[in-house]
């Protein structure tokens, strides 16, 4: 009998979790096979993205120095970060714009009372930042020690050394010959690691998807209808038409062939909610189901990690216009122009800050002077839409190294 490829074998494992899930749902949370099969998938789930995690950090650091340092032609370096950071803001601002474009036509939010809330408003407690703060902490957390930042799991901190690092080692040239050859081996040896936790994908993805189908609360998804329907009905837009037509259009790859390549990493993030724990695996998709180069894989697809949220940004921008319907404040044309600015700036991320992403939504619903107490609202359908716009993070990235390849194949 011929054995399954890995790829099925995931297909058949996000159908198992979803299935079972929706049967102890059926069955009810009392249920003592429910708490038990919980129990168990809880603990398979959480050994996936911890193997993942583990594995995140020195895949990061390696990836970037050993792309930086092989991209030796220097107009080629420099049409890879430019190509890189247009890509990023550019694919970031028009889901932004599409997000305030369906939140201003569909108007979630405006047949509902603020009162119906009250009480989740009243006991969830605001971690507030001001706009300035977000910005020191910002610029502070993008420059410490490499060896604190390792050890913490700041990405953005490691990417940033790797960078200067890279940087380095092409400026050193021969002399420093020997330290490449390491970080290459070294590189190796993590990818390697990946391809033995990839064998746990099908259970890991499995135990994920039944434990969110399980939990969810389907009243409070009834309530909060009309919201969590144009926000996914908008994700889905920009992930399934705009992105993959933009990739069409400067690579000539159809999308039935990126998603085929992209898969693997597609389902994980949507299991895992999150791009960050992903990572490796959507390294290796890029440079081993669409034919990444290395070089360019290991320098987009981690800065996209920590710098390019389209979901995130989009997500952030309808649910600020969804709390001003909810509570009867109408957004005149400037200040959605701030919450335009202040959603793509939130969704750059705040490492080290505790629960950055409700931190990040704070400052855009004070940058227009919405309660902040509202976020409380959004926390309990919070992980149901977390899926979908981590999978729409998770395939800009891809999509950004297939373009910035093209972009910098051009004109050598």
């Amino acid at each position: 009998m011929k054995k399954l490829s890995l790829n099925a074998q995931i297909l058949l494992g996000t159908g198992s979790g979803v299935a079972l899930g929706l049967w102890f749902a059926m069955l009810g949370q009392e249920s003592s096979v429910t708490q038990n099969s919980l129990y168990v998938a809880k603990l398979i789930g959480t050994l996936f993205i911890d193997l993942l995690r583990m594995v995140m950090i020195p895949l990061v650091f390696t990836s970037i120095v050993v792309g930086v340092a092989n991209l030796r032609l220097h107009q080629q370096m420099n049409r890879v970060w430019q190509g890189t950071l247009v890509f990023f803001a550019s694919t970031m601002a028009l889901a932004v714009l599409l997000g305030l474009t369906a939140a201003n036509l569909f108007q979630p939010g405006s047949g509902l009372q603020i009162a119906m809330f009250q009480d989740a408003m009243q006991s969830f407690q605001v971690t507030q930042m001001s706009l300035p703060d977000f910005f020191a902490h910002f610029m502070h957390s993008l420059f410490q020690n490499p060896m604190t930042a390792l050890a913490q799991g700041n990405v953005l901190a490691v990417v940033i050394f790797a960078l200067l690092l890279g940087i380095a080692l092409v400026v050193g040239g021969e002399r420093y010959r020997n330290i490449l050859v390491l970080m290459q081996e070294f590189l190796e040896l993590i990818l390697m690691l990946v391809g033995w936790i990839m064998r746990l994908a099908p259970f890991g993805i499995m135990a994920l998807l039944l434990q969110l189908v399980a939990t969810q609360d389907t009243g409070l998804l009834s309530t909060l209808f009309k919201f969590v329907v144009v926000v996914l009905g908008i994700t889905l837009l920009h992930g399934v038409v705009l992105l993959p037509l933009i990739l069409y259009l400067i690579t000539g790859m159809s999308p039935l062939k990126f998603w085929l390549g992209a898969r693997e990493a597609l389902i994980t993030a949507f299991a895992t909610s999150s791009s960050a724990a992903t990572m490796p695996i959507t390294l290796r998709c890029a440079e081993q189901h669409l034919h990444v180069k290395r070089d360019i894989a290991g320098f987009v697809i981690p800065l996209g990690t920590t710098m390019n949220m389209d979901g995130t940004a989009l997500y952030e921008a309808v649910a600020a216009l969804f709390i001003a319907n909810l509570v009867g404040v109408e957004l005149d044309l400037s200040q959605q122009m701030v919450v335009f600015v202040t959603a793509m700036l939130a969704a750059l991320g705040a490492p080290g800050i505790p629960s950055a992403g409700m931190v990040t939504m704070v400052m855009v619903l004070q940058s227009v002077g919405l309660p902040a107490e509202a976020i409380a609202i959004l926390l309990p359908i919070d992980r149901i839409l977390d899926t979908v716009r981590t999978t729409v993070n998770v395939e800009g990235d891809l999509v950004g190294s297939l373009v910035v390849q093209k972009w910098a194949s051009q004109d050598r």
